[in-house]
């Protein structure tokens, strides 16, 4: 069938979709009626990325199937349908099992689709998105957020397949990933990243931790360490029907131009490791939690109640210098805080972690009763021995070597608006995600990129393969910050428009806790944010080890996944 002819089939399609399911809004849950802290939080299954042999780890290869199934996101739920990570159907859990890689030691990963031919949530084909032939079949690819690995590897967005791979996109190159977990220990996490579906994909549950684990580095350190003491936590909110099933738009705020896409997706109940609101137990000493935010577009700015305070470890895949301690912590979508609890500080035995980020942040509406908290932590009175602590010093890398920079960017963000003053879609420097390659950095060389959001949201923008430092956050004056805008959305040229000229404004500190190597960072509206790029290694001086020039390369992108799912991404190609 002619692609144009699909494509209006799919359209009209999606149009009489949304007309006839249009009253399902009306039969969303009242989430104010459901009663928190009623179910346990859930230890997520773990698989070994590795086999051990007379006490040697070694190499592993693993089958990891994605299965539509039912899962309990609450007590007085209904079970609802799900797509779910796992070994088998009867295992396959919401978020999916965490992976526990070794230091070194290569995890093979063959991802399986085993979802059925027709999707559970509605989605726009009038976005770029992954269409099957046959119009039948939940194209998938996984990537593995934060990893470090050779391009057939990264789950590029056109890589994706449908079950038993009977069709596959137009850069699907192999049917296992290799991940080398040569980079430094850390937590990354791995989720769907179909072109167009990334948003409706995660909705239905495609998610999960993955943890690189170096031994003789970390348990030094003295760290809270053991399934009971060190919890990924996976945040992500959801919005329900009175039959259990996941609630999702059925109608665009521009329909006449796209049926179904809204620009951010917002859930009224907040889930962790699959249960809304949960509860955990906990004795009175240190805790350590791996926090990821897998919303679609949500913010948190986690504090507790009680007045508990968090001591951070880590930032997105990477361990800091030295640990810092905070009272609250933002985190933008797609970000990991890594932070250690110490409930044996606590007055009371409940402690209530909550959220205050306006959403869509930072202007967006407060937070209600509803999305204004996220589980409770329940304390045992008896004081524990406690052997785990707090090192003043954790993991030294490299600082960012200014003085070898190798080339200069400027990334413009962009947001696009109907007649009606409605969001239509997003660019990346002006450029749609199927534009050649603009951004092409050497294999080992550092950079130095100027992120320039001229939109009114703020964007966590993530970099696959390199890891990058905040310099600094500049405001864009105001004055004739329009005549800037302006001669940007025609030229799209920074040095141009003299971008110096307008950004004098105030500075912003960069949070101690995000002075480290990350790899997605909040971009903060009306701003120009510096950061410095390392396409290579932190930890040793050398080379990756595979060839990150191949295709079909890597991406950046914004992960608001409603923002990246309509063109807010852009190719990203490793050149010798």
């Amino acid at each position: 069938m002619d692609t144009t002819l699909l494509l209006k089939l799919l359209t009209l399609l999606a149009i009489f979709y949304a007309l006839t399911c249009s009253s399902a809004s009306d039969h969303l849950v009242d989430v104010s009626k459901l009663e928190m802290f009623v179910d346990e939080l859930p230890q997520m299954p773990r698989i070994l990325g590795y086999n051990v042999l007379d006490g040697v780890p070694k190499s592993k290869s693993l089958k990891i199937g994605m299965f539509k199934k039912k899962w309990k996101f609450h007590r007085d739920l209904p079970p609802t349908a799900v797509y779910a990570y796992g070994l088998t159907k009867h295992t396959a859990t919401v978020p999916g099992p965490t992976i526990e890689a070794h230091y070194g030691v290569d995890t093979h990963v063959r991802w399986q689709n085993n979802l059925p031919p027709k999707h559970i949530l509605p989605w726009d084909p009038t976005i770029p998105t992954a269409v099957t032939n046959s119009t039948k079949g939940v194209p998938t690819v996984v990537h593995l957020h934060g990893g470090i690995h050779e391009p057939e590897s990264d789950g590029n967005a056109n890589s994706w397949f449908i079950a038993k791979f009977k069709e596959r996109g137009p850069t699907w190159t192999k049917k296992t990933y290799h991940y080398p977990n040569n980079q430094h220990p850390g937590n990354l996490w791995y989720h769907d990243h179909a072109m167009g579906l990334t948003r409706v994909n995660l909705l239905a549950g495609l998610i999960g931790a993955y943890i690189i684990r170096h031994p003789s580095l970390e348990e030094p350190l003295g760290l809270p360490r053991g399934d009971e003491f060190d919890r990924p936590l996976i945040v992500f909110d959801r919005s329900f029907r009175t039959d259990g099933s996941i609630y999702m738009n059925f109608t665009g705020n521009n329909p006449s131009i796209h049926p179904q896409w809204q620009p951010e997706y917002f859930g009224d109940a907040i889930i962790v490791n699959g249960k809304a609101w949960p509860r955990l137990t906990v004795r009175r000493r240190k805790y350590r939690f791996r926090i990821i935010n897998a919303s679609n577009a949500r913010f948190f700015k986690f504090f507790f109640t009680s007045g508990l305070r968090f001591t951070h470890v880590a930032s997105d895949s990477a361990y800091i210098e030295s640990p810092v301690t905070t009272n609250e912590t933002l985190v933008g979508p797609s970000e990991i805080t890594d932070i250690v609890v110490d409930f044996s500080k606590s007055r009371s035995n409940v402690a209530i972690l909550a959220n205050d980020a306006a959403y869509p942040y930072p202007s967006g509406d407060p937070v209600n009763e509803a999305n204004g908290k996220v589980m409770k932590f329940i304390i045992l009175p008896d004081q524990e021995l406690d052997t785990s602590r707090i090192p003043k010093r954790l993991i030294r890398y490299p600082a960012a070597d200014l003085s070898s920079v190798s080339h200069t960017r400027y990334i413009a963000m962009y947001e696009y608006a109907s007649d009606i003053d409605e969001p239509t879609h997003l660019y990346l420097n002006g450029k749609p995600y199927e534009a050649p390659a603009t951004e092409t950095p050497k294999e080992g060389s550092t950079e130095v990129w100027y992120v320039i959001n001229l939109t009114e949201d703020n964007h966590p923008l993530h970099v696959h393969l390199g890891l990058f430092k905040v310099l600094d956050q500049t405001e864009l004056v105001e004055g004739k910050l329009d005549e800037f805008k302006e001669c940007m959305m025609k030229i799209n040229d920074a040095v141009k428009c003299h971008v110096d000229k307008y950004a004098r404004g105030k500075k912003v500190e960069v949070p101690p806790h995000e002075k480290g190597w990350k790899n997605v960072f909040k971009m903060m509206p009306g701003y120009v944010t510096k950061i410095v790029v390392r396409f290579s290694y932190i930890h040793i001086n050398g080379s990756y080890g595979f060839d990150a020039t191949t295709e079909p390369g890597y991406v950046y992108h914004c992960h608001i996944l409603d923002h990246e799912d309509n063109a807010m991404m852009r190719p990203l190609k490793v050149i010798k």
